[in-house]
């Protein structure tokens, strides 16, 4: 009898930008092509389309995803208490042109999951129009267990301030520590885990139709 496991250990594959190719099992990546009519172990062929189809090839941001149930099957989404997070535009306030400065939040003291722990401090621009940014603040001490989070408006630069976190999204997994950095496209389903039981983290939300890129010009600072 043959048994199969899958490795609990994290890797990853370098480079900012690049394509790059993995698989859960052998075999699920289709050889060739990228939408074979029948794949070899069932799977059901989608795409996540990162820029327009009119984009030219070589700016064109797309990922093929071999799924064992297509991703419309879910269940029909239901509103939930938005909490302290929010979405442009920003208008629930009139702007201050006065200097601003926060504290750190406080770690909750009841249970706070990602979802729930999300606090926003402002932004600028319009979900509708795809131009605009959202900074998140966010505190937590409990991992999630029954519910993933995605943002469809644009993409997630999320910055660990207090622990290790473990993102689990439906391409892979990641952890970032403080110091590191990452980015979560957009729409794609990720959930947030730790270890630890204190965690904070900044979260820029970007909404717009170019992805994250590093600047042209060289780091500055220290370069210990």
């Amino acid at each position: 009898m043959r048994t199969e496991t899958i490795s609990t250990e994290v890797k990853y594959q370098s480079g900012f930008g690049n394509e790059f190719a993995t698989e859960a099992v052998p075999g699920a990546l289709p050889v060739g092509q990228n939408a074979p009519q029948k794949h070899p172990l069932g799977l059901y062929t989608e795409q996540f389309s990162g820029t327009p189809f009119t984009a030219p090839r070589a700016a064109n941001r797309r990922t093929w995803t071999y799924r064992i149930r297509p991703s419309v099957t879910h269940r029909p989404y239901e509103e939930i208490d938005s909490k302290l997070i929010r979405s442009g535009p920003f208008t629930e306030v009139p702007t201050t042109p006065n200097q601003l400065r926060w504290d750190p939040l406080p770690v909750p003291e009841k249970k706070t999951d990602f979802v729930d722990g999300i606090v926003t401090l402002g932004g600028s621009g319009d979900p509708a129009m795809q131009v605009g940014v959202a900074i998140h603040l966010y505190a937590f001490n409990t991992s999630v267990k029954e519910r993933f989070f995605y943002n469809a408006d644009g993409e997630l630069l999320i910055v660990p301030q207090l622990g290790k976190l473990s993102f689990h999204t439906e391409l892979g997994i990641l952890d970032v520590a403080p110091g590191e950095i990452c980015v979560i496209p957009r729409g794609v389903l990720f959930r947030v885990n730790s270890t630890k039981a204190r965690l904070r983290v900044a979260i820029f939300a970007r909404i717009t139709a170019y992805l994250f890129a590093f600047q042209n010009s060289a780091p500055s600072g220290p370069m210990d």
